[in-house]
């Protein structure tokens, strides 16, 4: 690739145009196969680098199924508002960075995402401001939007969601940290509004303050194997924030706080009352971490102000640490286990909480099962830095996050 503005290449990013492609597509008889290859021959790649043209040129200029190539370096000042298209958004090679420098597209975050299907793939996302105290490194408010390997640090928040039902958010293999230091800020690292689906998955939450690590109001959670970890500077509320039920599948996680976190619950649910028709708790293979003074509370259910359909199953979790896991919350609860932090998991320090190997407790879980319809056995782990390792089934299941 040459650095020439608005160089575009044709072939899903590929270099040079495959003029063979059509060809071959033909070859093989058959319908579904040519309309295949017709689609990716259409996709174009268009480049950006730090000395331009600018993103938000390039995002106007792509067209739906493009795919916006940003080329390592620092972006600063750089925003745009992708609406009413299907792109890709992608870092090629080192991960390229976006640096606010006080400027936020629409008063609202870097990248505004309003419609279509969007994937953002290794970008960076640092320091957004806004006049309303709500700068995003994105802001998502229509469509379905996959963000990957990405990193949001400093923003008053990282990724930002509205409140159209249909809307569904995934977030995969990223890290979310440094949250910055206002008093009475209440920055969140990820806040999802009430939104359809949100799914997050083998990523990294730490050094939030006041506010808290996840937030989520979504009619559907899935967050697994994650590394939710406030860490030695942080300062956050909760960890993980359900305000409004819904549907939460909370499985394979490693939950803690630091010793300065604002709040002892790591996991809160419904304490602003359901906003859906239907509500279910289903937390299974998580290892929480407490402090060694003041006591935890890993698990708070707010029965109160939810109905009294709701369904709640707590399977296979280990706490380690002085606290209590759910006190007074109604349910199924079996296979759950207490250790002490420092003799019972292998490192808190390096960031190790499986169990030793020769920890009594290997084999001591039970069959998780299902809970709404869906299996709560782990399939993975979370990976450092970031990411999931897949494990294959044991013979019988140990409480806590890591099986092996």
């Amino acid at each position: 690739m040459t650095a020439v503005n608005w160089r575009k290449n044709r072939g899903m990013g590929k270099e040079i145009r495959d003029t063979t492609l059509p060809y071959r597509c033909l070859r093989t008889g058959m319908a579904a196969a040519a309309l295949l290859c017709a689609a990716v021959a259409a996709a174009e790649t268009i480049i950006v680098q730090p000395t331009g043209p600018t993103l938000r040129e390039a995002v106007a200029r792509a067209a739906s199924g493009d795919i916006v190539a940003l080329m390592p370096g620092e972006y600063r000042g750089q925003t745009a508002v992708i609406e009413g298209k299907s792109l890709t958004l992608r870092g090629v090679g080192q991960r390229p960075v976006l640096i606010a420098e006080g400027k936020v597209a629409e008063g609202k975050a870097m990248i505004v995402v309003r419609g279509g299907e969007v994937v953002i793939d290794n970008l960076e996302f640092r320091g957004a401001r806004a006049p309303d105290a709500n700068g995003a490194g994105i802001r998502f408010e229509t469509g379905k939007l996959t963000v990957r390997n990405s990193g949001f640090f400093d923003n008053e928040c990282g990724i930002l969601a509205g409140n159209v039902p249909d809307a569904e958010l995934v977030v995969e293999d990223s890290e979310f940290g440094q949250a910055p230091r206002v008093e009475g800020g209440l920055h969140h690292l990820l806040y999802v509004g009430r939104i359809g689906k949100f799914t997050l998955r083998g990523s990294r939450f730490h050094s939030g303050f006041e506010g808290h690590l996840i937030k989520s109001r979504a009619r559907e959670n899935r967050i697994f194997y994650n590394l939710i970890h406030d860490g030695q500077e942080g300062q956050a509320s909760y960890e993980i924030d359900l305000p409004n039920g819904g549907m939460a599948w909370i499985v394979g996680n490693v939950i803690g706080q630091s010793t300065e976190g604002r709040n002892p619950v790591h996991v809160a649910y419904g304490s602003e009352g359901s906003a859906w028709p239907r509500n279910g708790l289903y937390v299974a293979h998580n290892t929480f971490v407490g402090n060694p003074w003041p006591p935890s509370w890993f698990l708070r259910v707010f029965h109160d102000r939810l109905p009294a359909s709701l369904e709640v199953r707590v399977v296979n979790n280990l706490t380690a640490g002085l606290g209590m896991l759910s006190p007074g919350t109604k349910g199924d609860f079996a296979g759950n286990h207490w250790v002490l932090r420092r003799r019972n998991l292998i490192s808190v320090w390096s960031l190790e909480f499986g169990l030793p190997h020769d920890s009594p407790l290997r084999g001591q879980g039970v069959d998780p099962g299902l809970g709404g319809g869906e299996p709560l056995a782990p399939t993975a782990e979370f990976k450092l830095p970031v990411g999931t390792k897949p494990i294959t089934r044991p013979p019988s299941w140990s409480p806590g996050a890591y099986q092996n």
